[in-house]
């Protein structure tokens, strides 16, 4: 019997880490997490005090941890946490990265040097962004996410159908509308005033975890700020894991995330591809007695009928074959979705087949 390795590493599962976000990921076990998340400082190199029109102060993003004394050394920074990351990411993990004009280029140039494959960028379009007060500039109305995966080769989770779902059965753009952080979800200190200048809306969050996450996975967040990530993560029945520096806002992003309750399992359930579901021959529907050797089927038009043989196969008409290919020669077609095709007969109603595929396909489930 194997001893268990004194060495080894647990990971602080639905915890908030303190300290610097490399030295943090470095002491986790390697290849450990199913996705990070990173909001990585954007360092915008601000000059001077913003005034709205009505000479009031505007409560800009010029908080120490967002000054870099030069592009060479944010460019550091970067490559270092980046490579942190990739260290503890699972194989089939992948990463989020959402950064503004000011440094989303080049934490993209990183990425592809340190080995990630780009997957999409996303643009985050705001309903209600920050006026740009000097007049001298476009609003800046968006931010960019970086999607990738840990390699080329990566088998990266993305639950297409459940974005589908969201979108009203329209695919996913990489366009998202959502308004920033505002109102109640705002948080704020001791002071009344906002926690966080760049808190990100629990709606980016829980798009991005149902598209790239299943419950249970291990969401890492390495600039965790107030927990949003964490908050939404818990909620949907994932685990986080947080790295935050600042004191005050481990505190908030603590108090926020103790307040959350995890959603019933039924209600974390997903839209799936069909192809995502475990295959079920047409045979053995017969061979469990679901359906009987020369028992007839009819087609959903009721044009076509053919029956069934003992190995599954049908015959009709001179036709012989499988489900697909006996449906696509009555129709003349190249092919046929056998499933929805056939019909059966059950208390003289008409009954698609595909019904008791989907009959063992929720045995297994169970």
């Amino acid at each position: 019997m194997a001893r268990p390795d004194p060495e080894a590493r647990v990971l602080p599962l639905d915890t908030i880490m303190s300290g610097d976000c490399v030295a943090a990921m470095n002491a986790l076990p390697e290849n450990s997490v199913d996705l990070i998340f990173a909001d990585p400082p954007y360092n915008l190199q601000l000059r001077g005090d913003l005034h709205r029109p009505d000479n009031s102060k505007v409560d800009a993003v010029d908080d120490h941890w967002d000054q870099f004394e030069s592009l060479k050394a944010y460019d550091a920074f970067t490559r270092r946490w980046l490579e942190a990351a990739r260290r503890v990411l699972k194989p089939d993990g992948a990463i989020w990265v959402i950064g503004s004009y000011h440094n989303i280029f080049r934490v993209g140039t990183a990425l592809q040097d340190q080995g990630f494959w780009l997957l999409n960028d996303v643009v985050w379009r705001k309903t209600n962004p920050m006026p740009n007060f000097r007049g001298k500039r476009l609003t800046n109305a968006h931010e960019t996410m970086i999607w990738a995966s840990k390699s080329e080769t990566s088998r990266y989770t993305f639950n297409y159908e459940a974005m589908k779902a969201l979108n009203e059965g329209v695919q996913m753009r990489s366009d998202w509308t959502f308004p920033i952080c505002t109102g109640h979800e705002r948080l704020k200190n001791a002071r009344g005033e906002k926690a966080h200048p760049t808190q990100k809306p629990e709606a980016l969050l829980h798009r991005l975890l149902v598209a790239t996450t299943n419950p249970g996975d291990v969401v890492l967040d390495p600039f965790f700020g107030t927990g949003t990530t964490g908050a939404v993560a818990t909620m949907l029945g994932r685990h986080f894991i947080g790295i935050e520096r600042e004191e005050e806002y481990r505190q908030l992003a603590a108090e926020r995330i103790a307040r959350i309750r995890t959603l019933p399992a039924a209600a974390l359930e997903t839209t799936t591809s069909k192809r995502a579901e475990p295959r079920v021959p047409f045979g053995q529907l017969v061979e469990r007695g679901m359906l009987r050797p020369g028992e007839e089927l009819q087609s959903g038009n009721g044009r076509h009928r053919a029956k069934i043989r003992a190995d599954g196969s049908l015959t009709g008409d001179g036709i012989k074959g499988s489900i697909h290919q006996v449906g696509a020669a009555y129709e003349g077609a190249p092919s046929c979705n056998g499933w929805t095709y056939w019909h059966f007969k059950r208390e003289g109603k008409s009954v698609p087949i595909d019904t008791l595929r989907q009959q063992i396909r929720d045995e297994m489930a169970n």
